[in-house]
C-alpha cells in the first residue's frame, strides 16, 4: 500500500446511517410545521457534520442502495429477505436527503445490481491506492473486510453519534482474527441482517478458532472431517450453506463507477442551497453546523458588507444626529429584550461600510439629548431589525423611536414566511452568506471605543442597511410592497404600544382557579388509581401508562413507535372512544386538569409589578400571517370551554376605566370563502342574515331549515370550516367519529349543492402549482414549492397549504387593517382608550371613563370598513368588567 499523504477519502453507506438515524431520533419530534418527518435527514447531516470538522476529509462520497434486487439476490431471492418492512416515515426522507446532499455538494454514488458496499469497497481500494487515508461509515459488518493500514472503519454503536473506530488491531481484539478474514467468520457464523444462516451451534468465537487453527475458509471445508464435536457434525452437514454465505458477503472492489476518486474531491458546500434545503425543512441549529462547509469566499446572491465597517466616535455621532438629514438611517439596539428591555448601545449606518457606534451609557447631557431629538424625528426615515423589540429597549431608556419605515425581519418574512428563524443572525446567513462577526478577532478591532456592545451594533447596523437594498427589492418584485409599507410596518408601533400597555389582572381570581385545577387533578388521579385496583403509577410516565395500558387491561395497541406504542392524548381519546375505560376516562380528565392548571400557572407567572400581564405579538411566526402571542400566549386559552371562559374573567379593566369592549367578526373565514368562490348560495345566505351552518345543512341534507338537528349543523360547521384548511375525508371522519365513506359522501354532497366552492378550492391549487404561490385578497403571498415536489408526502401537505393560505391570509390581514384604523380613530378624536390585545379574530380595548360608547361606535365602523367584500362582515361587540363578560 502507499504512504497516505495525499488527504483522507470519506465513504459513508447512505441508506445504512440514515436508518441508524430515523431510528435514534424520534420521528414525532423531528417534523416540519406542515407534516414532513425529518428525523433521519437530521440525524444523518448532524454525523455528516461531525465527521466533515473531525476528519477534514479532501475527497468524500455516500453511496445509496438502488431500488430492486442486486446480483446477490439473483442468487439467492431470500437474501435480506426477513428485514423489517421501511417505515412509512422514512421513505419520504430519501429524497430530502439527496437534496441536503446536492447543497453540500457532495457526491452520491449508486451503481446497478450491486449494493452500497460494492461501490465503498471499490473506492476505499481505490483511494488507498492513491495514497489517501480511508474512512469507511457503515453498519454493514461486511466492510469490516475493508479494513487495512491505509482504511479505517467508523461502525456505529448507538444512533450515529457514537462511531467505534476499527483499525486492525482494533478488528483483531475484537474477533480474535484479521480484517480480511471476516467474511470468513460471517460464513460460517451467519448474518441475521442479510438472512444468510450460518452453522448450527456455532458462534464467533468457535469460527475464530477454526480460522486460527486452519489458517482459512478454504482449509476449514477441504478439512471438515476432521473439525471435532458435535459443531464440526454441524459444519459437515452446512458446507453449501457456508460456501454461499462466503460468495454473497464477498465485497466487489473493481466496479466500473462513473466518478473516478479524483472526482470526489470535496470544493465546499453551496451556501444558497444549504439556507434553501434547511429553510424548507425549518433545520435551525442544524444550518449553523453546516456553514463552515461552505466553499471558501462564496457569498450569497447580495454582497455583504465589510465585516469591520468604519466606526465614528461617539460624540461626532451625537452632534450629527442632532442634525441629520433625512437621509434613510439602518439601525441596530443592542440590549435585553422583553421584560427587562434596556439599551445599551445603537448602531447607525448611512452607507455601505460605514457606521456609527453610540455607547449608551457613556453619553453626556448634550449627546442624549441630540441623539432623543434625532430618534424622535419622525421625518428621518428608519430601518431597523425588530424594530418593535429595540422600541421597547429604547423606552426604557427614555428614548421614544419614531420615524420606522421598515423592518428587514418582517421584510425577510415576506419573502418567505415558512422559512424558520429571523433573528439578524438568520437573516444575514440566509440572504448575504454572512455569519455576523465571523472571522474578525476582537483584538483586530480598534475604533476608538471601549464598549464591545457599542462594536457590535455598528457592525449589525451595516448588516441591516446591506439587508434591506436586497429584502425591500424582493418585497417590491413580489407584489407585497403595499402590505409591507402600509400594513405591516405600520402596525410594529400599534402591537408595541399594545405590548407596554399590558391588561390587568386579578390575581386573587387565578390563584383560585389555580388550587381548583390542583384539587380537581388530583381526584382525577385517584380515580385513575381506583380503576386499576388501587395501584399507583405516575401518570406522565409514557413507560408505566403503556404497561397499564396494553398489559394489565390488555387494551388494543395504539401506533407503535421505537419505546412501545404511543400514548399521546389524541391516541387516548381516540383509544377511549371505541374501548371505555373508567382508568382511561379519569387519566384524560387528568391531562386536561394538569394542562389547564399549567395554562393558569404560567398566566400567573407573567404578571409584572405592575398587576398587568404583558404578552409578547409576533409577525413572523405564523405563516400565514396571524398574529402570534407568547410570553405567555394567549391563544391557548380554550375559547368554548367554562374552564377557558372562568380564566377570561381574571382578565379585568384597569383601574380607573370604564369598561372593556371586545369586538370580533363573525364567521369570516366563512365570508372569505364566500367571497373568494364567488358562490352565490354562500353570498346570499350571508346577505340574508341567515344561519350559515343551518342554512349549508338544510342544502346538504335536503331537509327544511328548521329541521336541520343539532347534530347535522355540527356536522356541516366542521366540515365548511375543515375544507377551508385543506380537510381530508379522511381527516373530518376523525373529526365526526364515523367512516371515510360517510365523511366523503357528505363532502360530496356539500359539493354537488356549492359548486362553486369547489372549483375554486381546485383552480387554488391549480393556480399556484402555475405560479409557485397563492395570494390573499390583500396581495400577501405565501410560496408552495413543494407542490412540484417528487415526494407525494410534501406535495399532499403543500397542497393543504395552498388551499388554506388565501383564506386564513386574507383573514389575518383584514384584522391587522382593521387593528390601524381603530388605533388611528381612537388617537384622532383624542380618547384615552386603549387597544390592549388581538387574539384570533378579536380585539379587546380598554375604555376611559365615558369613551365606551365612543369606542363601539369606532370598533363597528373600522372593522366593518377593514375591506369591501361580496358579503357583509359581521362585527360582535360585547362591554364588561373582564374578559368574559364582555364577551358576546
Amino acid at each position: 500500500m502507499s504512504e497516505t499523504n495525499n488527504g483522507t477519502l470519506l465513504l459513508i453507506d447512505g441508506f445504512s446511517m440514515a436508518f441508524r438515524a430515523f431510528f435514534g431520533l424520534p420521528v414525532d419530534k423531528f417534523a416540519t410545521s406542515t407534516g414532513v418527518p425529518t428525523n433521519a435527514v437530521y440525524g444523518f447531516t448532524t454525523m455528516l457534520a461531525t465527521l466533515m470538522r473531525d476528519n477534514k476529509p479532501t475527497h468524500v462520497a455516500v453511496a445509496f442502495d438502488l431500488p430492486g434486487g442486486t446480483f446477490r439476490t439473483e442468487r439467492l431471492p431470500s437474501y435480506k429477505g426477513t428485514r423489517d418492512e421501511t417505515p412509512p416515515e422514512f421513505s419520504p426522507q430519501v429524497p430530502l436527503l439527496r437534496e441536503m446532499l446536492a447543497a453540500l455538494r457532495i457526491e452520491v454514488v449508486d451503481k446497478e445490481n450491486f449494493e452500497a458496499d460494492d461501490v465503498l469497497a471499490t473506492y476505499a481500494k481505490q483511494g488507498a491506492d492513491a495514497g489517501l487515508r480511508v474512512l469507511v461509515v457503515s453498519g454493514d459488518r461486511d466492510t469490516i473486510q475493508l479494513v487495512n493500514e491505509n482504511v479505517t472503519l467508523l461502525y456505529p454503536r448507538k444512533g450515529v453519534s457514537d462511531l467505534v473506530r476499527f483499525t486492525p488491531p482494533a478488528v483483531q481484539e475484537k474477533y480474535g482474527i484479521l480484517p480480511h478474514q471476516y467474511p470468513e467468520l460471517a460464513a460460517l457464523v451467519g448474518e441475521t441482517s442479510d438472512n444468510l444462516p450460518g452453522v448450527p451451534g456455532v458462534g464467533p468465537k468457535t469460527a475464530a478458532k477454526w480460522i486460527n487453527t486452519y489458517g482459512s475458509l478454504p482449509e476449514i471445508l477441504d478439512r471438515a472431517e476432521e473439525v471435532p464435536g458435535k459443531a464440526g457434525e454441524s459444519l459437515r452437514a452446512h458446507l453449501d450453506d457456508v460456501r454461499l454465505n462466503r460468495e454473497l458477503n464477498h465485497l466487489v472492489t473493481d466496479l466500473d463507477l462513473p466518478l473516478g476518486v479524483e472526482d470526489l474531491k470535496y470544493l465546499g458546500a453551496d451556501a444558497a442551497a444549504i439556507n434553501e434545503v434547511c429553510d424548507a425543512l425549518q433545520f435551525k441549529t442544524l444550518r449553523d453546523k453546516l456553514m463552515p462547509l461552505v466553499a471558501e469566499g462564496e457569498q450569497g446572491a447580495v454582497a455583504a458588507p465589510e465585516a469591520t465597517p468604519d466606526v465614528e466616535v461617539v460624540a461626532e455621532m451625537a452632534v450629527a444626529g442632532a442634525t441629520a438629514s433625512s437621509a434613510r438611517a439602518y439601525i441596530y439596539v443592542d440590549g435585553k429584550i422583553g421584560a427587562d428591555a434596556d439599551a445599551w448601545a445603537i448602531g447607525v449606518s448611512h452607507v455601505p461600510g460605514a457606521a456609527w457606534a453610540i455607547d449608551l451609557t457613556a453619553l453626556d447631557a448634550k449627546e442624549d439629548a441630540a441623539l432623543k431629538a434625532w430618534l424622535a424625528d419622525a421625518q428621518i426615515p428608519k430601518v431597523l431589525h425588530g424594530a418593535k423589540d429595540a422600541w421597547h429597549a429604547l423606552a426604557a431608556r427614555g428614548y421614544d423611536l419614531r420615524g420606522v419605515v421598515g423592518d428587514t425581519q418582517i421584510a425577510a418574512f415576506l419573502v418567505n414566511a415558512d422559512q424558520r428563524g429571523f433573528t439578524l443572525d438568520d437573516v444575514s446567513q440566509r440572504f448575504l452568506g454572512q455569519s455576523i462577526g465571523a472571522g474578525v478577532a476582537s483584538d483586530e478591532l480598534d475604533l476608538g471605543l471601549e464598549s464591545s456592545a457599542a462594536h457590535s451594533a455598528a457592525e449589525r447596523a451595516a448588516i441591516v442597511g446591506a439587508l434591506a437594498l436586497d429584502l425591500e427589492s424582493q418585497v417590491e418584485e413580489r407584489g407585497m410592497g403595499d402590505l409591507y409599507r402600509d400594513l405591516e410596518v405600520p402596525l410594529i408601533a400599534v402591537l408595541a404600544e399594545m405590548e407596554h400597555a399590558g391588561i390587568q389582572i386579578d390575581r386573587e381570581h387565578l390563584q383560585s382557579l389555580s388550587d381548583q385545577s390542583r384539587q380537581r387533578a388530583g381526584q382525577a388521579a385517584d380515580a385513575a388509581y381506583q380503576a386499576i385496583g388501587g395501584r399507583e403509577v405516575n401518570l406522565g410516565s409514557p413507560k408505566q401508562l403503556q404497561e397499564v395500558l396494553f398489559e394489565q387491561l390488555g387494551m388494543p395497541k395504539t401506533k407503535k413507535i421505537k419505546t412501545g406504542y404511543t400514548t399521546d392524548a389524541a391516541s387516548l381519546a381516540d383509544l377511549n372512544e371505541k374501548n371505555p375505560h373508567p382508568f382511561l376516562e379519569a387519566l384524560l380528565a387528568h391531562r386536561d386538569s394538569t394542562k389547564l392548571g399549567q395554562i393558569i400557572d404560567g398566566l400567573a407567572a407573567s404578571v409584572r409589578t405592575d398587576g398587568r400581564i404583558h404578552t409578547t405579538f409576533s409577525q413572523t411566526v405564523a405563516s400565514t400571517g396571524r398574529l402570534s402571542s407568547k410570553d405567555p400566549n394567549l391563544q391557548n386559552i380554550p375559547i368554548r370551554t367554562p374552564e377557558g371562559h372562568r380564566i377570561r374573567e381574571a382578565f379585568v379593566m384597569g383601574e380607573g376605566c370604564e369598561t372593556l369592549v371586545t369586538a370580533d367578526y363573525s364567521q369570516i373565514e366563512m365570508r372569505i370563502m364566500a367571497h373568494l368562490s364567488g358562490d352565490g348560495a354562500l353570498i346570499d345566505a350571508f346577505r340574508a342574515g341567515e344561519d350559515l351552518h343551518r342554512f349549508v345543512g338544510s342544502r346538504v341534507y335536503g331537509v327544511k331549515p328548521e329541521d336541520v338537528t343539532p347534530e347535522m349543523r355540527s356536522h356541516v360547521k366542521a366540515m365548511s370550516y375543515g375544507l377551508a384548511y385543506g380537510l381530508s375525508a379522511f381527516g373530518l371522519s376523525r373529526q365526526l367519529g364515523n367512516s371515510v365513506g360517510e365523511a366523503q359522501a357528505l363532502m360530496d354532497d356539500y359539493f354537488s349543492r356549492f359548486g362553486a366552492v369547489r372549483d375554486y378550492l381546485k383552480s387554488v391549487v391549480d393556480q399556484a402549482r402555475v405560479d409557485g404561490y397563492t395570494e390573499t385578497i390583500f396581495g400577501r403571498r405565501r410560496y408552495v414549492p413543494d407542490l412540484t415536489s417528487s415526494n407525494r408526502q410534501r406535495r399532499d401537505i403543500a397542497e393543504r397549504v395552498a388551499l388554506n393560505a388565501p383564506i386564513q391570509g386574507s383573514a389575518a390581514d383584514l384584522i391587522k387593517r382593521a387593528m390601524l384604523g381603530v388605533e388611528s380613530r381612537l388617537r384622532a378624536e383624542g380618547l384615552e382608550s386603549r387597544m390592549l390585545l388581538q387574539v384570533h379574530d378579536e380585539l379587546v380595548i380598554e375604555a376611559a371613563v365615558g369613551e365606551a360608547d365612543a369606542v363601539e361606535l369606532i370598533l363597528r365602523e373600522e372593522m366593518h370598513g377593514a375591506a369591501d367584500l361580496t358579503v357583509p362582515l359581521d362585527v360582535n361587540v360585547g362591554k364588561g368588567e373582564n374578559w368574559r363578560t364582555a364577551g358576546h
